[in-house]
């Protein structure tokens, strides 16, 4: 479906999305969603707040001694003032990606989630990414709209994720959220497990629709390169990795006797290491990486998604700890389950397979078309 000329009816819509900091995929779907947005001819603004790790002055006492103890028998030491680490180096650990964001996505900024206005508003719209996980999203009652309760703007959920099929929320908060949803005119989730969260615990029907960025076209990306377009990568396995382990580093290993390896982000969740180190690259160098590799390694969702966008060969590592259902739903949607491993013994026979990508490609334009229409038809007055 071209992104063009879809609907006459031009709405100003907020999203309510994660937090927009170093996170690539979190930046992109953003991106994505804002540009399908403006095809359909709206004018959408996604709401920022600062990025702060914040506990109330109380707390942190028991936190600091936690640590302490903690760290005393624990290979995996975390600063005993964390907090006061991570807010002094955001700015500078986020200063490429936030160019990025600045240039590409339309943001407002809030202080507050009160400060906003029905008036200003048509339509809100929550997603995408794990928006509906606790842990990623402290306020989650904002993530089902509390601050517009009242408000009788239309409410949409475009590809919420759990980004998991354990429901994690309190008594208290299911009840909440469960009233709060009540009151959107469209649900949509990006898992199937979504489906059977929101039927079980919200009594809600919600329908299964593409993530974000798969809503553009690879262009539509490409377009954003400026001058890393003509920046060549120093090798052709682009190794996307957030949580290292040994048997990941196999893996690398065993790919690299065929591959050049070359790394897009830094260690910008690691406080222990040198600020330096923690600057994480631009997201046009990220891009960028896709499109100078014959093969991807990575343990992210958002990397394999962006392997399919720009069609590159690719292996993903589970990453359970971040939330498994994320690929399995995902890739048995494109017939690509079997690119998905959890171990590295099981890498030989898939590096044997080569992907048909025509046969991808046609069916992630058919699923494009279905999610397109799904925002078109419930944006209508």
């Amino acid at each position: 479906m071209a992104l063009n000329n879809l609907s006459f009816s031009n709405m100003k819509i907020g999203i309510v999305t994660l937090p927009l900091f170093t996170n690539y995929g979190g930046i992109l779907q953003a991106f994505a969603l804002q540009k399908a947005l403006e095809s359909l001819g709206h004018e959408p603004v996604t709401f920022t707040q600062d990025i702060k790790m914040y506990e109330p002055w109380w707390k942190l006492p028991a936190k600091w001694i936690k640590r302490c103890i903690f760290n005393s028998f624990s290979p995996h030491k975390t600063p005993v003032f964390a907090e006061y680490k991570f807010n002094r180096t955001a700015d500078t650990v986020s200063q490429s990606t936030r160019q990025y964001i600045q240039k590409n996505i339309q943001t407002r900024h809030i202080c507050s989630w009160e400060e906003l206005k029905e008036k200003d508003y048509d339509a809100l719209i929550v997603g995408s990414d794990q928006i509906w996980r606790p842990m990623y999203f402290k306020e989650i009652e904002q993530a089902y709209l509390k601050f517009a309760k009242n408000w009788t703007v239309r409410k949409i959920a475009y590809a919420a994720s759990f980004g998991t099929d354990q429901w994690e929320y309190s008594p208290t908060c299911t009840q909440t959220c469960k009233n709060l949803l009540k009151l959107f005119n469209a649900v949509s989730v990006r898992e199937k497990s979504g489906v059977t969260l929101c039927k079980e615990h919200m009594q809600r029907q919600a329908t299964v629709v593409l993530d974000p960025t798969l809503l553009i076209s690879r262009e539509e990306y490409i377009k954003t390169l400026g001058l890393f377009a003509q920046k060549k990568a120093m090798g052709n396995l682009l190794l996307y990795i957030l949580d290292e382990t040994s048997d990941k580093k196999k893996a690398i290993e065993k790919l690299s006797e065929q591959y050049t390896p070359f790394c897009v982000n830094s260690k910008v969740d690691n406080l222990n290491c040198k600020l330096s180190e923690r600057i994480q690259p631009p997201v046009e160098e990220w891009l960028k990486g896709f499109i100078d590799a014959e093969f991807v390694f990575t343990d992210s969702f958002h990397a394999c998604v962006f392997s399919i966008i720009f069609n590159k060969p690719f292996l993903v590592y589970a990453n359970q700890g971040r939330g498994l259902t994320r690929f399995t739903s995902f890739l048995s949607l494109l017939g690509l389950q079997d690119r998905l491993i959890t171990q590295t013994s099981d890498m030989e026979g898939v590096l044997l397979k080569e992907i048909n990508w025509e046969a991808v490609n046609k069916k992630v334009e058919s699923l494009r078309a279905e999610s397109l229409n799904f925002l078109k038809s419930n944006l209508q007055d």
